[in-house]
């Protein structure tokens, strides 16, 4: 099958039924009790510096670590698994000492990695296909907020280097086999519009478009992403871009999310996408939120038409994904409203003229 193919099934199943994103990689991965030699392999080995934590380098030096968690999120009955690149930029690499071969090699193999176990699982269930999704995760450093509080235009980085980077690993994610972009955790819409443009533009490298997939995060209960917009704010601010799915995941367990996932199913004429945490972190920075009341949550949701795509954030696991597929299977899919016209402007709050 084609990717144009498979795109093209991808809409058509969307219109039919929920589909089902994975969940956490980091909870599984720190699961495994990897050291650092897990994480340098032989390849950096001789790397200055601490490697354990840097997940995404695991695409080189364990691939059959993220082989593996791909496999048990379609065991359990994902639709579509992200490549494990949520961090899969020069900009958050740096912290490491990568260079940028090593990040593009990060994105093609972490691409490499899920579309070959995606195209298993829909070999072997060819009535259930399944897809993959480029993680673009946000960055160290933001856009639309000052780095020095004495200095309001202080940045730590351009525009254009914010570009570049999501570019480059756009390009290699791409390259690499993906189905679709998922542009996450957004805390910095300008950040966001970048990683937007980023992609948009790789159509003047002969790339096929591919659907954009953009996921903002609530960071506390004011219903406001860290860089201060509203929901209806954050989606005007991307919806240039006509988005795949548009949506909320992280920062907020299912039950405190409710009300901004409601209010993106009135505002957004596009898919909407919710992948909640596990609730939220106790005093460890733990989970204790169990399947069945995240899927009860989840289900709940999917039964009052607000979802046409779920999921887990932090904390969640497969069997996490296994109970939210029961929660929805069956389910009709939210039906997408009718915007009238209207001029459409974001700061931190939205602003319509009629």
């Amino acid at each position: 099958m084609t990717r144009a193919e498979r795109i093209d099934r991808l809409h058509r199943i969307a219109r039919e039924r929920i589909l089902v994103l994975d969940g956490s990689w980091g909870v599984m991965i720190q699961k495994q009790g990897l050291d650092e030699a897990d994480y340098r392999g032989a390849r950096f080995a001789d790397l200055p510096g601490q490697m354990r934590g840097d997940n995404d380098i695991l695409n080189l030096t364990r691939p059959d670590i993220v082989t593996g968690l791909h496999e048990a999120y379609f065991a359990a009955g994902a639709d579509i698994s992200e490549t494990n690149t949520f961090s899969g930029t020069v900009i958050a690499q740096a912290d490491y000492g990568l260079t940028a071969q090593d990040v593009r090699d990060i994105n093609l193999e972490g691409a490499r990695l899920g579309r070959e176990a995606a195209d298993r699982w829909t070999a072997a269930e060819p009535h259930k296909p399944r897809f993959v999704a480029g993680a673009i995760g946000p960055l160290n450093v933001m856009l639309s907020m000052s780095a020095d509080v004495n200095d309001p235009g202080a940045r730590k980085v351009t525009f254009d280097q914010v570009y570049a980077a999501y570019r480059d690993q756009a390009r290699a994610l791409h390259q690499g086999g993906v189905d679709l972009f998922l542009i996450e955790t957004v805390t910095d819409t300008l950040n966001c519009k970048a990683a937007i443009k980023a992609i948009l533009d790789l159509d003047e490298e002969g790339l096929e478009p591919l659907p954009i997939w953009v996921s903002g995060t609530i960071t506390d209960r004011s219903g406001r992403t860290l860089s201060g917009q509203t929901v209806e704010a954050f989606f005007t601010s991307v919806s240039h871009a006509r988005p795949f799915a548009a949506g909320l995941n992280c920062a907020l367990g299912a039950e405190l999310m409710r009300p901004h996932i409601v209010e993106m199913s009135r505002v957004a004429d596009v898919l909407v996408a919710a992948y909640p945490n596990a609730g939220l972190p106790n005093a460890f920075g733990e989970y204790d939120e169990r399947p069945e009341e995240t899927a009860a949550f989840v289900g709940e949701w999917a039964r009052a038409g607000l979802v046409n795509i779920v999921g887990g954030c932090c904390g969640t696991t497969p069997e996490h994904i296994r109970a939210i597929s029961a929660a929805v299977e069956g389910l009709p899919p939210r039906a997408l409203p009718e915007r009238r016209p209207a001029l459409r402007l974001a700061g931190l709050e939205p602003f319509e003229l009629a």
